[in-house]
């Protein structure tokens, strides 16, 4: 395998074809990296998959106009502009991080919204007390007080939020709790046999998704999925193990095998 840096090229063996990709950009990988790394064959199939829509590539070179050529069983012409948007944040392989923690728990770190559901007791005021839903505006409509904008908060600052409208001219000294009955639901996308909205279950992993979603298709990849978190517009790549877990709001999507 080489690498060089100045035109983004990475030659690479497959056990029936030699490939080579040519990107017009800069990436980040050094070359010693890629040729010592244990993981530079998911490397390389993430940006082929990123990149090329995944066809089997066996020549990809600048062309007139912009875009690139790329030689395979025929001519396939791509955008350049889908290129860069790989280069720009689709190269980056996370392995690690928050969402590999096993066991952690979210509630306390969790930022509530639309479709979350909260349990709301308030002592000796059973009929300010029931269960209320985050609304797509991100507010909870409550007795007394009204609508309380709560997205983007944790629940013991919405906690604390509730307690102090209701001690402004209603209670005396209220005393609040709540707890999250129910998180917003979750999608899947891609090569599963199921793809949909699925409702969220404390401690769920990426492959806890993926058989809630029916399984894998047969030209899925089972080694990297694309999630995308809830309010973002970009979606990252992550290697797919046993502890990667999913979030509330989740789009997870899985690509399409090519090698």
């Amino acid at each position: 395998m080489t690498f060089v840096t100045s035109m983004a090229v990475i030659l690479f063996d497959m056990p029936q074809a030699r490939y080579e990709i040519f990107l017009p950009c800069s990436m980040s990988w050094k070359r010693a990296e890629i040729e010592e790394s244990p993981r530079k064959s998911l490397m390389v199939e993430h940006l082929a998959t990123s990149a090329f829509s995944g066809y089997p590539v066996s020549e990809v070179s600048p062309f007139i106009g912009g875009s690139v050529r790329v030689k395979a069983s025929a001519l396939i012409f791509l955008n350049a502009a889908l290129l860069l948007t790989a280069c720009a944040g689709s190269d980056h392989l996370i392995s690690s991080g928050d969402r590999y923690v096993a066991g952690a728990d979210i509630s306390e770190t969790y930022a509530l919204g639309a479709g979350d559901k909260v349990r709301m007791t308030v002592f000796s005021e059973p009929t300010l007390s029931g269960e209320f839903s985050v609304s797509t505006d991100g507010e909870l409509s409550l007795p007394l007080i009204g609508n309380v904008a709560v997205a983007n908060m944790t629940l013991s600052q919405v906690t604390g939020q509730v307690q102090s409208l209701l001690a402004d001219g209603y209670l005396r000294n209220p005393r609040v709790s709540m707890e999250i009955i129910s998180y917003r639901p979750f999608f899947v996308l891609g090569e599963v046999k199921a793809p949909g909205q699925y409702a969220y279950a404390s401690g769920m992993t990426a492959l806890n998704a993926v058989a809630t979603a029916e399984g894998y298709t047969p030209r899925a990849s089972k080694k990297i999925i694309y999630i995308r978190r809830f309010g973002e517009k970009v979606e990252q790549a992550y290697e797919l193990t046993p502890n990667l877990r999913v979030m509330p709001g989740d789009t997870l999507r899985i690509g399409e095998r090519y090698f």
